[in-house]
């Protein structure tokens, strides 16, 4: 699967989906980073608060 990237401008949220895989959970590692992880373990999705402080302009422009 290709990563698809969401951005939500109003809350300054990104999420970046990285699998198909069904999230069974999630923990942030930073502070407003949090990852998904499947249940072999594997990473699914991430999440970013405060997207661009973290992120490229040029990623969530086209989001």
């Amino acid at each position: 699967m290709k990563p698809i990237v969401e951005y939500d401008r109003l809350s300054d949220a990104a999420y970046i989906r990285l699998s198909s895989e069904t999230v069974t959970e999630s923990a942030e590692v930073s502070e407003g980073i949090v990852l998904d992880y499947d249940d072999q373990g594997h990473i699914v999705g991430m999440e970013v608060l405060n997207a661009r402080s973290h992120l490229s302009s040029s990623l969530l422009d086209v989001a």
